[in-house]
């Protein structure tokens, strides 16, 4: 078992091990994983000696992009849509094999997990490498996932020391949890685990990222326009400075087709017209210089609610005046709270 440290020039030798049949432990964005060729055999069997994991039980997969992704699994246009403001990401989706992979890699449902992870050194790898690879963590089955080599040399059996070919070394990653499996291979999304990034039954959310927020954002409307009501659509952002309010506005608007979002601080709110299906307007507004209940009244802000606008308030802890009067609108509540320097924590209300 030879061990190096991350570099560009490790992407080379961990390519070369690959095609040789070899297996390899690589960082990736959640945990060290376990790397071979995912259309080798002999390599899976490998792989599967040194995870102790039970025949029958699916390995998911790394990709480097879509276009990978559609040449290994069954993927529809509406699908890819979604999932493109999920990926790169930390997460896992499960779809249909069209059996490109090694059959033991699949699900008794002929289905495979797959990842693009938002890490570039495993891009690189499979890029270089041209396949993909297998996606599963560095431990045992029933173990805990690792975060250092020093910790997994600790743990991991002679044996498999003499099996594993190359480690490379990134030194100690973030405590992030394995990636949130999504299950698209059925007419319902269903979450099979949840990592880092997930909806819970307390509806909170955590982010590591902007992108990861607007992604949030862009999901929760297009959950809001599945429901096809005929009533205005209201995002209140609550949370002190700097916590990703704008940030979440602009994920909003991204997905109605809108890339200049900016803050309306001075001038309370902009108005966007656009052509959407549902939607035919984006009302974003920012409470922050309203000091009185009284100002409500010269802002026109009653007009909008109607249907195909969707309003989303900034500071909306003072928007209270406007939802005690239109009760009729399909309100989200988003709280918004730092959870370390790029970490956030959104819980989410609905009426």
């Amino acid at each position: 078992m030879k061990i190096i440290p991350l570099s560009d020039s490790c992407i080379e030798e961990a390519c070369a091990v690959l095609r040789g049949g070899g297996v390899v432990v690589f960082p990736s964005d959640t945990v060290y994983g376990l790397l071979c060729d995912a259309t080798n055999s002999q390599a899976v069997l490998k792989l599967q000696k040194i995870k102790n994991r039970p025949a029958g039980k699916p390995i998911s997969i790394f990709v480097n992009d879509f276009t990978m992704m559609k040449k290994v699994v069954d993927i529809t246009l509406s699908q890819e849509n979604i999932l493109q403001d999920l990926l790169p990401g930390p997460y896992t989706i499960v779809l249909q094999s069209k059996k490109v992979v090694c059959r033991l890699l699949e699900s008794e449902r002929e289905t495979l997990g797959i990842r693009i992870p938002n890490y570039q050194k495993i891009i690189d790898l499979v890029t270089l490498f041209n396949h993909p690879l297998t996606a599963t963590s560095a431990n045992t089955s029933g173990r805990p996932p690792f975060y250092s080599i020093k910790s997994f040399i600790k743990s991991v059996s002679h044996k498999n020391q003499t099996i594993i070919d190359l480690v490379v070394d990134a030194g100690e990653l973030s405590k992030n949890k394995p990636s949130t499996v999504l299950d698209f291979s059925t007419s319902q999304i269903k979450t099979l685990r949840q990592g880092d990034l997930h909806f819970d039954n307390a509806k909170i959310i955590l982010t590591s990222s902007e992108k990861e927020t607007k992604n949030i954002a862009g999901t929760l409307l297009r959950d809001m326009l599945r429901k096809k009501e005929d009533k205005p659509i209201v995002f209140i952002l609550k949370g002190e400075m700097g916590v990703g309010k704008t940030i979440f506005a602009k994920g909003i608007g991204e997905k109605l087709g809108i890339n200049n979002i900016i803050s309306p601080t001075y001038v309370i709110y902009y108005e966007y017209k656009i052509n959407h299906p549902l939607i035919n307007m984006f009302i974003h507004c920012d409470l922050f210089n309203i000091e009185e209940l009284n100002e409500f009244k010269h802002l026109g802000l009653e007009s909008y609610f109607k249907k195909g606008t969707v309003l989303c308030f900034e500071w909306g802890e003072k928007s209270k005046f406007l939802l005690d009067r239109y009760k009729e609108a399909r309100i989200i509540v988003i709280n918004m709270e730092h959870k370390g320097d790029t970490k956030r924590q959104l819980t989410i209300e609905q009426s």
